[in-house]
């Protein structure tokens, strides 16, 4: 590629150095980072000036280096958006009288909030997501929650990209807004039985969830009652409902340590009864049927996790008796519970199951599908008095399937399935699941997603995305953005690296803390065997990640260039030792549990330091890299790739790519739009294939 702009943006050395456990670094970019930062996510304008015109002259850059694929990026726009049935809409999930239901009008970038009457035709818009949004720059709608009586709506709006999400509420009948104005939440709101009061969770100064509060309609926020508040930085508030509706769930945790309270629905005033007190490690869900609660937890060495049962009027552990014996290597994941069914989703051998017990008979029975690797989740529903259990099937090669299963007789209705309107045939691909071996003999499974027609004689250019982190596992589920690439000739793949659940809770503890570097080096072994089985060349692999993915990019960047031809880092954890070291940041002191604490432990500081992907750019040469970045991310903030771009310029050895695209007015999700999103993975789709040498605008 030629460039218009040869030149890329220089940022100044302005070092500061800081000390701790007796180690001094100094960080010369450093005052990217603006002092005001809080005011920023609020408000983009007021950031500082400097910084602005070094962001902007990244975007400059960046476009003007990929300009010769604009024609590219909106064949690719394109071809994603003709993927999308423009006026698509979810299966109605029933409540009572109606059912509810989330649509698109054909050319709408935001969704409407629906219900039509159980049994008829009568429908409504609740909320237009499009109207809301018009006028503004971003607009993110969060939880959409309708009252018990079904005459209200509450609802969630963020305008910035930061996440701080005012409440509103809407009536029914009317379509008009009532007074009600909660700002600074996180964006949903729980309804108590009498449909006249809500709870909220409020974020505080440092965008952390702390507090629970009780709303009253009709009054003024300064009049909402504080329910919990919660004085370790270390956890965040969350606040739902058990299935049964009967109870408020209050929940504190970070990432290996949960706390529950109960508050009785129907009195949002009365006692708050905490279920199980916090202990160090230990993770628990809580349930509720008839006179007991029903709670998934890692107590007693369940690492993967058992199921037991408890008196409601006695909670405490003592109590507890198991309903789901511990099995270890069959990781349970969630369970949900109706009056006469629990449905608990596991993972076992890399592969998710639904399995159904009955609480009259005790049988249990699974749903499980034949494929090599596929994604399978439940959805719970808003009914508690039900037998239909709705979930939702995809493969890589197969569009999401939504089917309603009778929990007694076992049969299974297709209610929808994903619309392709441009064409998709599965038989035109190949989906499948095979094992690299890890550099300390453990297997690390790989899924895969090519066209029959392409060529496996290692010519064809590959796609490996990876995350590995929070134990979130990476679902081998259908995309119809990832064909623009496969109908290209290119391999999608996902590396399933440890720090991920994918093979069980060990698979993410093996990949945390002390171990996390196991995460890397687990992408990098993946990547190598890809080489040697055949599948492509280093040269030809492009690696991407997004947030603590794009942790894993910047420490493979460093570890193994050579091993890959470009790297994608989307919102990319890079300056992972300042981060953990600020604990005025939103996530720095929930995520100690996950990575260590710097400022107490010297073994965690030097741990962390010895990974860092900003702490350990060097004078080497670096694969093609695009960082991508939004100005308002209070998750990964916009100083973080900003400055790892800055200092991989300085000190590689080499001239390849490298660019920094921010989004001035979004945050961590980036453009909030359906269709505007499609335009920045475009974005970075014309960079793969252009690294590749697949610059054609046709497939």
């Amino acid at each position: 590629m030629t460039s218009r702009s040869p030149q890329p943006p220089v940022a100044q050395k302005r070092p500061v150095e800081q000390s701790h456990h007796g180690i001094t670094s100094s960080d010369e970019y450093a005052w990217l980072r603006a002092d005001n930062w809080q005011e920023v996510m609020r408000d983009p304008a007021v950031l500082d000036a400097e910084i602005r015109a070094h962001l902007e002259a990244e975007n400059d850059y960046t476009k003007a280096q990929l300009h010769q694929t604009e024609d590219l990026q909106s064949v690719l726009f394109s071809e994603m958006k003709g993927r999308i049935k423009e006026d698509d809409a979810s299966p109605p999930a029933p409540d009572g009288p109606y059912a509810y239901y989330y649509d698109y009008v054909t050319g709408g970038q935001h969704p409407r909030y629906c219900r039509i009457a159980r049994g008829g035709s009568d429908e409504k818009v609740l909320l237009d997501g499009d109207a809301l949004a018009k006028g503004k720059d971003y607009f993110n709608l969060g939880g959409v929650a309708h009252s018990p009586d079904h005459e209200l709506v509450a609802y969630g709006s963020d305008e910035r990209g930061s996440e701080y999400y005012t409440l509103r509420v809407v009536s029914v009948a009317g379509g008009k807004l009532c007074d009600d104005l909660i700002d600074d939440t996180s964006g949903s709101a729980v309804w108590t039985a009498d449909a006249r009061h809500f709870f909220y969770t409020r974020l505080d100064e440092n965008h952390r969830p702390s507090k629970v509060y009780l709303h009253a309609l009709g009054t003024a926020q300064s009049e909402d009652v504080l329910i919990y508040e919660e004085e370790d930085p270390g956890f965040f508030v969350g606040v739902g409902t058990t299935q049964s509706r009967a109870f408020i769930e209050i929940s504190a945790h970070d990432h290996e340590t949960s706390e529950v309270y109960l508050i009785d629905s129907s009195n949002p005033r009365g006692e708050m009864r905490c279920v199980a007190s916090r202990e160090r490690g230990h993770e628990y869900q809580v349930e509720h049927n008839g006179d007991r609660l029903i709670i998934l937890t890692n107590s007693g060495n369940s690492e993967d996790f058992r199921i037991v049962t408890t008196p409601l009027s006695a909670p405490g552990r003592e109590n507890w008796s198991d309903l789901v014996a511990h099995k270890a290597g069959r990781l349970i994941l969630t369970h949900v519970v109706y009056r006469d069914h629990m449905v608990r989703l596991e993972r076992e051998d890399g592969l998710p199951r639904v399995v159904i017990t009955e609480f009259f008979g005790g049988k249990e029975h699974d749903i499980a599908f034949d494929e090599e690797a596929y994604a399978l989740g439940p959805s719970a529903g808003y009914e508690f008095d039900t037998a239909t259990l709705r979930f939702t099937y995809s493969s890589m090669t197969t569009p999401a399937q939504v089917f309603d299963y009778d929990m007694v007789s076992r049969g299974r209705n297709l209610v929808k399935t994903q619309e392709v309107p441009s064409g998709h045939d599965p038989e035109d691909y190949v989906t499948r699941r095979v094992y690299a071996t890890a550099e300390d003999g453990e297997t690390v499974p790989v899924s895969l997603l090519y066209r029959r027609s392409t060529p496996l004689d290692g010519s064809a250019p590959l796609l490996l995305y990876g995350y590995g982190a929070y134990g979130i596992s990476i679902p081998a589920s259908f995309s119809t953005n990832c064909l623009s690439l496969v109908d290209r000739g290119f391999i999608y793949a996902v590396a399933h690296v440890r720090g991920g659940k994918d093979k069980g809770y060990r698979w993410y503890r093996l990949g945390k803390r002390e171990y996390k570097t196991n995460s890397f080096s687990d992408f990098i072994d993946a990547a190598k065997f890809l080489v040697a089985d055949g599948f492509t060349q280093s040269d030809r692999i492009v690696a991407h990640g997004g947030s603590a993915g794009g942790m894993l990019m910047g420490a493979i960047a460093n570890l193994a260039p050579e091993c890959f031809g470009g790297i994608i880092a989307e919102v990319p954890f890079v300056d992972v030792l300042n981060t953990m070291l600020d604990d005025t940041l939103p996530l720095t002191p929930p995520e100690w549990p996950e990575w260590g604490n710097p400022v107490e432990s010297k073994t965690d500081y030097e741990q962390i330091a010895s990974y860092s992907p900003y702490d350990n750019v060097s004078a080497r040469d670096y694969p093609h890299i695009m960082a991508v970045a939004g100005l308002t991310d209070p998750r990964v903030t916009y100083w973080e790739p900003a400055k790892w771009v800055a200092r991989l310029r300085d000190r590689r050895s080499n001239d390849r790519l490298l660019l920094l695209k921010t989004n001035m007015s979004a945050g961590h999700g980036g453009a909030a739009g359906r269709f505007d999103r499609l335009k920045e993975v475009a974005l970075v789709y014309a960079f793969a294939l252009a690294i590749t040498g697949k610059t054609v605008a046709s497939s």
